[in-house]
Parts: C-alpha cells; structure tokens; sequence
C-alpha cells in the first residue's frame, strides 16, 4: 500500500478555497441575470467620433516642448561654463573699461592694504576719532536696539 506525506489529507483539513457543488454550472446564467441591460453593447455598430484638433496635434506639441526644454537646459549650461566665449573681456566693454581704470584695480582688485594704512587713509580724509567714539557710543546704546 502507498502511503502519502501530505500531512493536510490525512488530516482531513482544508483550506477553505472551496465552492460548493455545481457552483460553476450556472454561473454565467445568473452572472448575466445580475448585470444591467446596456443596449449600446449589443448593437454590433460602434459610432467613432472624429477626433478633435488638438487630439491630433498633441503629441507634435508635446514632442516640440521637450525639443525646447533640451536646447534651453544646453543653453543654460553654456552660459553658466562660460564655454560661449562671451564672458571674455573683449566682448565686455564695461569690464575692459573697469580693468583699464588704474583707480578700480587699486580699490576694488589689489588687497594688499592693511589695517594701518586704512587708518591713515580715513585721517586724510577728515575722519576723526572722536566720531568713531561717539558712533560706538550710539551702536552701544539701547536706543538703536530698539529700531
């Protein structure tokens, strides 16, 4: 006699994924009786509407958009690399014009004055030391906290 190894048959248990008996045999007699009637499905003639313009022409604008949204991000990463050549100072006059101007590149590009020379600086002009008391007076005071 063969024995079997299935443990759940010689239990006798189920699984509960059973249906009764002769579920399956009318099933589509009673499936068809609960659904509504829909005579637009039984006719055999289907009416297709012609399609609109812009359902027509959707995917061209669609595609041209994305064409733009690639040159505009290729566009941008020109510009921001510099790689158009128009950041040179040739092509710039308003900056060929600063770096000429002897005055700009000893106040705004050279750094080399320290902290002496801009006190001495300030004295030739007329700044004295009794301003800058009387600033720190005032910085100090709750009155210009309480702007």
């Amino acid at each position: 006699m063969k024995q079997t190894s299935d443990i759940l048959t010689k239990l006798d248990h189920r699984d509960g994924m059973t249906v009764p008996d002769g579920y399956f045999e009318d099933f589509a007699k009673r499936m068809s009786a609960m659904l509504p009637e829909r005579p637009e499905a039984e006719s055999a003639v289907r009416i297709l509407e012609r399609p609109t313009l812009w359902t027509r022409i959707r995917p061209y604008v669609y595609m041209a958009a994305m064409f733009a949204g690639v040159w505009c991000m290729l566009k941008m990463f020109t510009l921001m690399s510099g790689a158009d050549g128009r950041n040179t100072i040739d092509s710039n006059p308003i900056l060929a014009e600063a770096v000429s101007d002897e005055s700009f590149i000893n106040e705004y590009v050279i750094d080399d004055i320290n902290q002496w020379d801009l006190l001495d600086e300030m004295q030739l002009d007329g700044f004295d030391a009794a301003t800058l008391d009387s600033l720190d007076a005032l910085f100090a005071s709750d009155q210009y906290n309480n702007f």
